[in-house]
Parts: structure tokens; sequence; C-alpha cells
């Protein structure tokens, strides 16, 4: 099926809808980058001086910088709200799983302000220093007395927190919720915009820029579950939050250091007004009863790049990709917003009236991309444990390295992270060549199949937590077992995460219109939030359903709870997941696979 493509400046030219166009030749220049990016001068930017890997070692660093500090609060704060605001265990693993399920949601707005008018690193930036206050807000939560309960005199008279005390730490946790929601989606985006595209060898850069970037990680969570988690063992919470509180300074010390050596991107507008323009225009148009048919003049603007600053033209895509309903929609409707019959009977500028077909293509490639971004949720589910129930299981078992040395319970997670470390050199230096082989694929398995695999991991990474709860709580002394019992169901399900994580970064920046990087990465990080919030609301449902009395499987005793049935029902989850992962997966056709 064709279409035709009506040029605005001259309507006798008719564009062939799957013509591509090509940067402009007047920045064809060897040293100068043709993806629209611009140094801190405002000039284009040049390759020998800026980006590439002379930018990446200040925006890796920063990440394992923040990171740092991010798990060394994570790995905290369930134990710190029973152990120090007295919470019960399902009521602070719930409050938990909604903060983080808030922080991530968080990152659509970030990504927006990004995009739409700060531009990444800028967002980062002022984000930061949102990020900082909320942590030494934290600091001070920890230090001072009067903002916590009294400690307990005897098991049965604990006091719980009054208002104060806890709106005091809630205000904080939202700080720090709102600046990593400003971080967390730019920074991934940030860095892979040092790299252009159009450039065969930093477009393989590129990639490799990933993995480190999801090392550097696992490097500040290396850290933060191991020697921040066990100061904060030994000197208290307060030294536990305030040393990554300095640390988190540091990473925007670390940041801006690399201003003059950085590649900037401008802000593009609103990517959600101009969906909303498409949509609007669509049924208006629909309701005068336009149709859309294989000869229709569909409108775009006769400039080499869009009209969307800083953006590249899309072809149109007339093709059925994903689901046959999608695409029926897609095609049949979408398309009446850039359809004009008659060029002087509209103002071809306003685009409340009439949008380019560049511009549907934006709304189009957001909305194939989320069925793949809604079938990946039931991993996030799994991760939420990680912070909440692993870490319980971990307090109450036998922590003892030796005679004089106690592993800390956030330390445990230093297993999953480990797995980083081992899985990705291994799959880069052994496993990519061997597949590419067998595949003729550059980077050896599809972002879509390495999504998959890490999928189908997870399950196994849940079906091992299951067995071995089982063992440990109908065991003669399930406190008396090691907590190196536990390092399976670590270690498996941060297999998962490695797999997953790096193949939804390849997939969701590649797949991304030149208007949407940073909104598409914060989509993709915005299921972690879900996967919190599904967590927690799976907790009440299990609650609700099996009671909180002698029989309920989730109580603040682990021992006599039956935690090894819950996760039972995740690995249910997990399976089911993936069967309809592999479903939409199958189905799904990228953007740039004609």
């Amino acid at each position: 099926m064709k279409y035709q493509v009506l040029n605005s400046s001259d309507p006798n030219t008719v564009f062939n809808s799957d013509s591509t166009f090509s940067p402009s030749s007047s920045t064809s220049s060897m040293d100068l980058v043709t993806n629209g990016s611009v140094d801190f001068r405002g000039r284009v930017a040049n390759k020998r001086k800026t980006g590439g890997w002379k930018a990446s070692p200040f925006i890796i660093a920063n990440e394992a910088a923040e990171r740092l500090s991010a798990f060394t609060v994570s790995a905290s704060l369930v134990l710190y709200l029973t152990n120090e605001m007295k919470e019960s265990l399902p009521d602070a693993a719930t409050h938990v799983s909604d903060w983080v399920g808030v922080t991530y949601l968080l990152m659509l707005l970030g990504a927006f302000i990004a995009d739409a008018y700060l531009g990444r690193y800028l967002t980062v930036v002022f984000s930061s220093a949102v990020y900082l206050v909320g942590m030494v807000l934290l600091t001070v939560s920890a230090s001072v007395n009067s903002l916590r309960p009294p400690p307990c005199t005897q098991t049965s008279n604990c006091q719980s927190a009054t208002r104060g005390q806890s709106a005091f730490l809630y205000s904080a946790l939202a700080l720090v919720a709102l600046g990593t929601g400003g971080v967390k989606p730019n920074v991934p985006s940030f860095g892979a915009d040092q790299h252009d595209e159009n450039d065969e060898k930093e477009l393989s850069y590129k990639y490799t820029f990933f993995n480190f970037f999801f090392l550097s990680i696992k490097v500040g969570a290396l850290l933060g579950l191991t020697v921040m988690v066990y100061i904060e063992q030994e000197k208290g919470y307060a030294w536990g939050f305030g040393l990554p509180t300095g640390i988190m300074f540091l990473s925007v010390v670390i940041l801006a250091a690399g201003f003059p050596r950085y590649r900037y991107k401008k802000p593009m507008g609103s990517v959600f007004t101009r969906f909303i323009q498409v949509i609007a225009v669509s049924v208006r148009n629909h309701f005068e009863g336009v149709q859309v048919s294989p000869v229709v003049k569909l409108y775009e603007v006769a400039t080499e790049e869009s009209d969307i600053l800083g953006a590249r033209k899309l072809s149109h895509t007339p093709q059925y990709r994903l689901i046959y309903i999608i695409d029926l929609f897609l095609v049949l409707f979408l398309d009446k917003a850039a359809v004009m019959d008659d060029p002087e009977l509209i103002d071809v500028n306003d685009r409340w009236k009439l949008c380019t077909v560049t511009q549907v293509e934006e709304l189009k490639t957001f909305l194939r991309v989320f069925p793949v971004w809604a079938s990946t949720i039931a991993l996030s589910l799994c991760l939420a444990q990680q912070s909440t129930f692993f870490l319980a299981q971990s307090k109450i078992m036998d922590r003892h390295l030796g005679p004089n040395f106690v592993i800390p319970p956030g330390s445990m997670q230093v297993f999953a992270v480990i797995n980083a470390f081992v899985t990705v050199p291994i799959y880069e230096k052994f496993i990519v060549p061997i597949v590419q082989r067998k595949t003729n694929h550059h980077r050896g398995l599809t972002s879509l199949q390495r999504m998959g695999l890490g999928l189908f991991i997870s399950i196994f990474a849940a079906g091992s937590a299951a067995a071995i709860e089982h063992m440990r709580r109908t065991h003669s002394d399930p406190q008396g077992l090691s907590v190196f019992w536990l390092v399976p169901q670590f270690f498996i399900l941060g297999g998962a995460e490695s797999f997953t994580y790096v193949g939804q970064l390849e997939f969701f920046y590649d797949e991304a219109t030149d208007g949407m990087k940073s909104v598409c990465g914060a989509l993709f990080l915005s299921e972690i939030g879900i996967g919190s919030w599904v967590n927690s609301a799976l907790v009440k449902i299990v609650e609700r359903a099996t009671g909180s009395g002698k029989n309920g499987w989730l109580r603040d005793d682990l021992n006599e709870s039956k935690l090894d049935y819950y996760y039972a029902i995740l690995a249910v989850i997990s399976a089911v997941n993936l069967l309809v992962y592999v479903w939409v997966a199958r189905r799904y056709k990228g953007r740039y696979q004609g």
C-alpha cells in the first residue's frame, strides 16, 4: 500500500512515503556530527573534541556514584522503617514498594521536562539538587532523636511514629523520589546522545556504552550494598544515610566536570502535546468524514528535517506490524490527522488542524512499543522482592561469617550484582561472537531476544526462592540456617535483570524517535515502579485472602508465615507473563525493519 506525502511549499511535488531523508549536506564535514547535537557554545558538535569516549567516562562515573547512594538507601529502608519507625513488616514492605513505584513513575515527568523544556543535561543537574536536599533531610531524620519514636523498652510496649515524625521522613523520601525522577531517565539517554548514530564506528560504541553503563550501576550497587551497608550496621543510620548524601554531591561534581566535552540536544517541545494534537485532529477529521485511501495525500513539510526542532523526518508506515486490530487503528484512524485534500483551505502551520506524517508516525511508534513494555512488567514484580521480603529473610537467618563478622542484611543483594559482573563480560566476549555467526545480527541476540531470555530466567529465580523458603520454614532450626542459602535466588534474579535491562536500554532507545528518546527511556524504567505497585497490591490481596492470623501467609514473624506460597505465585505469574511476551515479541516489527 502506497501513500503520497505532499510537500507544503510545492503542491505539485510528491514524495514516495518510503523515501528516506539523509542528514544535511551542509554539515557533512568528517569532524562534525550529523545527528543535530551541539557543543556547550551552541555550535555543531565536533567529533574530535566532544562526545564519544571523551564524554562517556564522566557520565558512567556519575551514574556509579548516584546508584551507590540510591542502593544504600533502598537496601536500608525496610529495616529503617521496622527498626526505627516501628512499622510492621507488611506495612514497611508496602510503603517501600509504593515509594519505589512513585519514584519510577515520576521519571515520565522528568523525561517530559527534559524533552520539552530544559534538555537532558539541565534536567539532570536541577533534579540532582532536589535529590540532594531529600538526602540531607533523610540524614537529619536518622540523626535527630525527636524525629523518631523512642527505643522499645519492652516488645509489647513499642510506640509507633507520630504523624509529624512520619511526615518529615516521607517528605524527605518524596524529594528523593522527585529528584530520581529527573535524573534516572535522562542520564542513559544523555550518554547515548554522545554517539552519532550516522557514524558506524560511533554507533558500535553506543552499544558498548550501554553495557558499561549497566556495569556502572552494578559497581555503585556493589559498593552501596557492601561498604556502605556495613558502615550503617556498625555506625548507625545517621552514617548510613549521611555518607550516600556526600557521595550524591560528588556525583553532581563529576557530571559538571565533563561540561565542555558533552554533546547536547536542544529541547524538541512537548511530545505529549504532539500526541494530543494527532488524536484531536484524527477525531475531528473522522467525524467530518475524512477517508484514508492508497492514493490520498498526506502532509509533510518541505524542509530537510521535520518541523519538530532537531528531529529527522519519519517515513509513513502503512503495513501491518504488531497486532492486526492495533495496526488497523493506527493506519486508518491516526493517518487522518495528516490528510489534506485542499492546501488552500487549511492553515498548514496549525498543528491543531493539520499534522505532519512525522508527527503521526511519532505517536504510532509510541503505541507500538507499548505492548512490549507492558509484557515485561512481571520481572519488576520479582525485582521488588530484593528490597522487601528477600531482605526480611536475610535479617532472621544466620549471617555470621567467621566468629567476629556479621553480614549486614542488605548486603545479600550483592550476589545479584555479582551476576552482572559475570554475565555481561562473558556474554560480550564469548557468547556474542558465537551467536553472531548463527544469527548474522551485529549484537548476537536482538534486544527483544535478550529481554525474553531475562524473563525466562526470572521464572527460575522465583521458583528457587519458593523452594529455599519452604526448606527454611520447615527446617528444625529455621533461624540457624546460613544466610548463604539465599544466594541462588539473588544470583539468578541478577542474571534475569542483566539480560532484560540491557535489552530494554537498546530496544527503547533504538525504537524511539528523535523527539521522544527520554520519554521512551522513562517508559521502560517506569515499569519498575508499576512492578512495585503490583507487588504492594498483591501483598494486600494475599493478606486479605489468607488473613493476618495463624493461617495468614504474610506476617511479621516469617517463621510463622508461608512466604514460600507467595513466591510460588510469583513464579506462576512470571511464566504466564513470558508466554504473553513471546506472543507480542514475535509479532513486533521495528520501525527500521520495513
